[in-house]
């Protein structure tokens, strides 16, 4: 399983290219990065990986409802183009909630706008023109669009129930996951990914665990902290969904939280559970922050 750890990218791009540079000095060589209320994540990664070249960058996620799927193509294989090549795209649906309330755009057969959505984004991602007439998603082009000879990134899909899964694996590389536990990426999303990627005639696909890392003497203060911090994702449908399937009753009940040795024994056990790349999210406070980044470099170590 490799590790990775997510890149925050508020603030000025100063202070993230200063995060990027103490992550790589440290030793990680993949960030994810997500795409919520602050700046552009592709424009941000494009100049993370301008100045890190050896770094892969991935999006977790970019919300497609305010994008048409030419526009994120372009955008992503410009950003591709820039990196040199190390871009994993990962798109996602966000929440009724945030497309609907805030947006003021419909969040109608989620589904169906995710299935369409991709039998355009992902032939333009590979550099091909689309002639795609949906009851959700129209989008024609009469030429490649972004630049000429770049490799497709790599596309992973936000998928957590059984037809998002199936979906991810019969068109995408993968999935991104996140407050989702050992129990359930075994019982579920891996046998769902991975049979439909095998129906397919598709490769194994990528199983991308994100979770909240606390290395604590405190667990319960710990827990706590990271209850306050993540409080909002148990209120969400489709994270809401994934915790009650893995037994937690919270968001720090799914997270990684104690000691060195027993948050390594998680990581090993999310490995035999199916994930294929772990990415970190350091919570609690700072020395249990610390803690985790050290965990999970150990680990990338082999520990």
């Amino acid at each position: 399983m490799r590790i990775a750890i997510g890149l925050e990218t508020t603030g000025s791009i100063e202070k993230t290219l200063a995060r990027a540079s103490r992550l790589c000095q440290a030793g990680f060589t993949s960030f994810w990065s997500s795409q919520i209320f602050g700046p552009d994540t592709l424009t941000t990664l494009a100049i993370v990986g301008r100045e890190f070249p050896d770094v892969d960058l991935g999006t977790a996620v970019v919300p497609i409802h305010p994008r048409h799927p030419s526009i994120l193509a372009a955008q992503a294989r410009t950003v591709q183009d820039a990196i040199g090549g190390h871009l994993s795209l990962g798109v996602g649906l966000s929440h009724q909630m945030v497309v609907e309330g805030m947006w003021g755009l419909s969040f109608e057969r989620p589904a169906t706008f995710m299935r369409e959505y991709l039998d355009a984004l992902a032939p333009l991602l590979r550099g091909e023109t689309v002639d795609v007439h949906g009851e959700r998603v129209t989008a024609v082009t009469l030429e490649p669009l972004g630049p000429k000879d770049v490799t497709s990134p790599s596309l992973l899909i936000a998928a957590l129930g059984t037809k998002m899964l199936e979906l991810a694996g019969t068109v995408a590389d993968g999935t991104l996951l996140w407050m989702t536990g050992r129990q359930t990426i075994a019982t579920h999303i891996a046998p769902t990914i991975r049979g439909a990627a095998e129906k397919a005639g598709r490769p194994s696909p990528r199983i991308v665990c994100a979770l909240p890392v606390a290395i604590t003497n405190d667990v319960e203060g710990a827990k706590e902290r990271i209850n306050a911090q993540y409080a909002i994702y148990a209120t969400l449908p489709s994270y809401a969904a994934m915790l009650e399937r893995e037994g937690s009753k919270d968001p720090a009940e799914a997270s990684l939280v104690g000691s060195r040795a027993q948050v390594l024994e998680q990581l090993h056990q999310l490995a035999e559970a199916g994930a294929t790349e772990f990415s970190g999210a350091p919570a609690g406070n700072k020395e249990e922050r610390d803690g985790a980044i050290q965990v999970l470099l150990d680990f990338q170590g082999g520990a």
